[in-house]
């Protein structure tokens, strides 16, 4: 039994999909278990980037398997898309590309919702792909899954029944019931036969996979601070991205997880609303944005920047049992004068080392930094972790001490051979 787990480990866009890229070569299966289309990896292809929402990014790989299972929320309409752009790369999938018949659909009127929503009150910074409101459905016992999707009775049936039941709130911004549902009804003869011939018991096929020990890659969406649970709620995602995610939203059970690892940035950047406390307003944010390229995959958001804090990564580690690191865009620290650390949160005079869950605290709590000097000259290039600067190893070693889990490959680019082995020859399956 060989598996990997590879989540994020701060608000997402972290450099997950150049590290699924990376280690995809040496794994049979990639098998992406929560989250929806709001998620965005850029990789590079033939030294030509382009971005991936859905299918895992270890399909570049000739012979690898890859799943999307039953805890991801699917548009039929944005998988063909995706796969029409694989296709035109002369990528094939048929025969190593499976979804899972329990997964939830993305209808039109989820995505309808989910702006409505936006516009409300409570603004929470959705990529208004129809994400939440899917997952709610799924909750509410209303949802319409692959299987049901395929089964065109089925379907109806469960179409008629979720339009009489948001009929309120769609009427209510002006939607035309009766043009919608023509919409879906046409949309659905053509998609449906579009996506049926990758309908899979996902589940079954890792656990036989399993059984003949291939090794398996579970990849993530977003980051563990958007989790359901253990993010910054109300503003986080409708899922799991932590590890525990695997279990419900693959099929598997927790034994089967081998190990699991935690990309982090070098600094800390989050899109949409929500509390950030280490979020920075002047220059040095700019500077950070700019040079790390910090805006959206999927929605072009520009991201919020900050220092790194010790204090979000560390409970990420927690709360996944992170035993292995990889950090990305430690390039994009080049230069900069003095660096700084969170390491700790402040609110009303009391000291926060572990992650809070209130939101008060959350929203108010000022951070507590430690200084380190920073480093000059370029380090992208570089493959060998003592040919770095000095002081960009000893702000490696203190990240590692400050978060309890070890920084094992740093990445300096999106290509696989801007790749830094810290530990070598860890064996990652």
């Amino acid at each position: 039994m060989s598996t990997l787990v590879v989540l994020g480990t701060q608000w997402g866009d972290e450099g997950k999909g150049k590290v699924v890229h990376y280690l995809a070569k040496q794994a049979d299966y990639i098998v992406r278990y929560q989250g929806g289309n709001n998620a965005g990896h850029t990789l590079i292809y033939e030294n030509k980037p382009f971005v991936l929402h859905l299918i895992p990014s270890g399909i570049l790989f000739p012979k690898k398997c890859c799943l999307i299972a039953n805890g991801v929320v699917i548009d039929p309409k944005a998988l063909k898309e995706e796969v029409f752009i694989l296709n035109k790369k002369k990528i094939p999938i048929e025969g190593r590309f499976f979804i899972s018949e329990q997964a939830h659909i993305i209808l039109p009127y989820h995505k309808l919702i989910d702006e409505i929503l936006e516009e409300g009150k409570v603004k929470i910074g959705t990529t208004k792909k129809g994400i939440g409101p899917t997952y709610a459905d799924k909750v509410n016992r209303i949802g319409i899954r692959v299987v049901d999707y395929l089964e065109k009775d089925v379907f109806e049936d469960l179409l008629e029944k979720n339009l009489i039941e948001k009929t309120p709130i769609l009427e209510n911004s002006g939607i035309n019931i009766v043009n919608l549902k023509k919409e879906i009804l046409k949309d659905h003869k053509e998609l449906s036969k579009f996506i049926k011939p990758f309908v899979a018991d996902t589940s079954l096929m890792i656990e036989n996979a399993i059984q003949r020990n291939k090794k398996v890659l579970f990849e993530s969406a977003q980051g563990t601070l958007l989790d359901l649970d253990f993010g910054t709620y109300p503003f986080v995602t409708s899922s799991n991205p932590i590890a525990g995610g695997v279990c419900a939203g693959v099929g598997v059970g927790p034994t089967k997880i081998n190990s699991v690892l935690g990309v982090v940035k070098a600094y800390t950047t989050r899109v949409g609303e929500g509390p950030f406390a280490v979020e920075l307003f002047d220059e040095m944010g700019e500077f950070l944005r700019e040079k790390g390229g910090e805006y959206g995959a999927t929605t072009g958001r520009p991201r919020r920047c900050g220092w790194f804090d010790a204090v979000v990564v560390r409970h990420s580690v927690r709360v996944s049992s992170i035993n292995h690191l990889i950090l990305t865009k430690l390039d994009c620290m080049e230069d900069i004068d003095k660096i700084k650390i969170c390491v700790a949160y402040k609110h009303k005079g009391k000291i926060y080392k572990e992650f809070p869950a209130s939101r008060t605290i959350q929203k108010y709590a000022e951070p507590v930094y430690e200084e380190m000097p920073g480093f000059r000259g370029k380090v992208k290039g570089i493959t060998d972790f003592n040919k770095l600067p000095i002081n960009a190893q000893k702000y490696v070693k203190r990240l590692e001490q400050l978060v309890s889990a070890p920084i094992d490959l740093i990445s300096l680019g999106r290509k696989r051979e801007e790749t830094i082995e810290v530990k070598k020859g860890v064996q990652w399956f």
